[in-house]
This record gives C-alpha cells, sequence and structure tokens, in this order.
C-alpha cells in the first residue's frame, strides 16, 4: 500500500479568526513569565512544536458563529492549548517519539525525567488558570476533561498488546484522551458565549465526535503515513502494543487461523512490519472500514451545527468537518 502523502494544511480559513489567534499566540507566550526563569526556555521551546492550535480556534469559531466573543474565549483558548501541549509532552515521553513538526521532541531533547516534569507543570498551571473564570462549572469542566484525557492514556497503557481489545474499549480511549478536549473547546465556547443548554449540549458533541473522527484518523496515518510529509514520528502505535481500530477491525473479520497467525505476529515483531501487515488480504478492507467510522462521526458532527446561524464561522466548523474527511480518504486503501 502506497505511503500517505500528503501533509495536514490549514483545516479552516484561519483570516476569519486571525485577530483572535494572535492575541492567544501572544498570551500563550506571555505565561513564560508566569513560570520560574529556570523553567521558562523549556516552555518557549515546547510551544514551537504543538501544532496548529486547533482547540484554541474551534472556540473562537463557535462563539463567532455565536456572535459573542470575547476576553474569556482567549482565556479558554490558552488553557486548553497549555493542557493539550502538557498531553504532547507525556504522549511522546510514552511513545519514545524523537520529533514533532520536524522538531526533537522535549525528552529526545533533555530526556525523559525533566519532559515528564514540564509536563505536570504545565498541567497544573492550566488548572491554575482555569480557577481565573468566574463560573465554578467551567472550572470543574476544564479538570474534568484534563483527568479524562490522563485516564484514557492510563487505559491505553493498560491495554498494550491486548489483542482482544474491543472497539467498544476502543472509542472509550480515544473519547477520553482526544475527543474530551475537542468537546469542551466548542461545549465552554458555547457556554461563555451565553448560548442555551441545547446550543451547548450540541457543540459538545460536535467536539466530540470531531475529536473521535481525528484520533481515528491520527491512528490511520500512523499505519499508512510518510513521516517527512505527517512531521512527527509515525509506526509507534504497533511497536508500543496499542491496538487501534484499523487492527481490532481485522482481528475481529478473519477467522480464527488467521488471528492466530496475526497474533503472532504482532506478538512477535512488534508490528514493526508493515509492509508485512499490509499483504494481509483483510487489512485493506479493515484500514477502509476504520476510514468510514471516520467519515460517519465527521456526518453526525455536521448535523450538530444545525443549531447555529449561517454565517461564515459555522460555515468553517463545517469546513474543518470536510477537511478530515479527505485526510481520511487519503488513507484508504
Amino acid at each position: 500500500m502506497p505511503p500517505v502523502n500528503h501533509a495536514p494544511q490549514s483545516p479552516f480559513p484561519f483570516e476569519l479568526i486571525s485577530d483572535h489567534l494572535s492575541v492567544i499566540e501572544r498570551d500563550i507566550r506571555a505565561q513564560a513569565e508566569l513560570f520560574e526563569p529556570e523553567v521558562r526556555d523549556y516552555f518557549a521551546y515546547v510551544c514551537d512544536t504543538s501544532g496548529k492550535r486547533i482547540r484554541p480556534a474551534l472556540a473562537i469559531l463557535v462563539a463567532n458563529a455565536l456572535d459573542n466573543c470575547h476576553h474569556e474565549h482567549h482565556r479558554l483558548g490558552v488553557i486548553l492549548e497549555l493542557i493539550h501541549l502538557a498531553t504532547l509532552i507525556h504522549d511522546d515521553i510514552i511513545d519514545g517519539a524523537d520529533t514533532r513538526r520536524d522538531t526533537p521532541t522535549a525528552n529526545a531533547k533533555w530526556g525523559n525525567a525533566m519532559s515528564v516534569l514540564l509536563g505536570d507543570c504545565l498541567f497544573a498551571h492550566s488548572m491554575t488558570e482555569a480557577t481565573l473564570f468566574d463560573d465554578l462549572v467551567i472550572c470543574r469542566k476544564i479538570g474534568k476533561a484534563s483527568r479524562d484525557v490522563c485516564t484514557g492514556e492510563i487505559i491505553q497503557t493498560q491495554s498494550r498488546f491486548d489483542l482482544n481489545l474491543t472497539r467498544e474499549n476502543y472509542f472509550r480511549i480515544i473519547e477520553m484522551k482526544t475527543g474530551a478536549l475537542f468537546a469542551i473547546a466548542t461545549e465552554l465556547a458555547a457556554v461563555l458565549s451565553g448560548a442555551s443548554a441545547e446550543t451547548a449540549a450540541a457543540m459538545y458533541d460536535y467536539g466530540m465526535k470531531l475529536g473521535t473522527a481525528y484520533q481515528i484518523y491520527d491512528d490511520c496515518v500512523d499505519l499508512v503515513g510518510k513521516e517527512e510529509a505527517i512531521g512527527k514520528t509515525l509506526g509507534t502505535d504497533l511497536e508500543r502494543g496499542k491496538l487501534t481500530l484499523p487492527i481490532i477491525n481485522l482481528m475481529e473479520s478473519v477467522d480464527e487461523a488467521k488471528r492466530e497467525s496475526i497474533s503472532a505476529h504482532l506478538l512477535n515483531h512488534g508490528g514493526t512490519n508493515l509492509d508485512a501487515l499490509a499483504e494481509i488480504a483483510d487489512y485493506k478492507e479493515a484500514l477502509n472500514n476504520a476510514t468510514q467510522t471516520g467519515h460517519d462521526l465527521l456526518s453526525a458532527a455536521r448535523k450538530q451545527l444545525e443549531c447555529l446561524p449561517a454565517n461564515p464561522s459555522s460555515a468553517a466548523l463545517e469546513q474543518i468537518t470536510r477537511y478530515l474527511d479527505g485526510l481520511l480518504s487519503d488513507c484508504a486503501g
């Protein structure tokens, strides 16, 4: 199967919210001054490797779609990005990843011990910042989402090399580790804009489905992507014993003899020989079924946008789902 060559580009028109994102970027980097001097350089370095600020952008787009975006949305964006940044640091340690965005990861640069402490520091700082919201419910939701992210990682780590991992447990894991932050970005943006409970719930559902579909894409691209195109270490999921949706689909679709053969291959080789895996006749269908699951989630996410006014920001929220549809299609066999 040929590798996917498409590097992710901007998933929506940044020019719509460029002023807001500039403020959030400034505020993220200003957080460095709140740390001890010995920590600031580490913080500045990891800020440059954390990506497109998608979670803050989602929050701003929802707020703009509801025509009520203000400084509290900027604070929400900063907090969510700090939490995400902490998770990336810890994920790279767990996965043994050496690069992210074509840049050495924190663990590759400073070692695991320093990186663990840096991630912990960012988590703690983000929770401190969350207490600045007047509404205690918002702080609690941010705290719960952070706990869910960490819990999802724990459950996934417990499930390594569990060749009986079910689809149900897989989705539980990815909804916690990825969907949770997407969901509170969109839900809390609606809450801060004064939206109804029904609209906030719809935005939560949109974010959860979008985040879950994104994780399915990330899991698929780990199998078929190309590192120089994607910009991070790939092929680590199976090597580390992470059973993702394409492999779960494969294990569920083959007969007992093939299942035993695939199990032996995964356990003995750590899944590192992806070419051999791709030669299994049922593998292509399993991969395609995984991408179709992502498409179905994105279709359901779009329906949640029907409660929003029709304007450029709500159109951009839909465009994000279309963009991710394209990435999933690129992964299909």
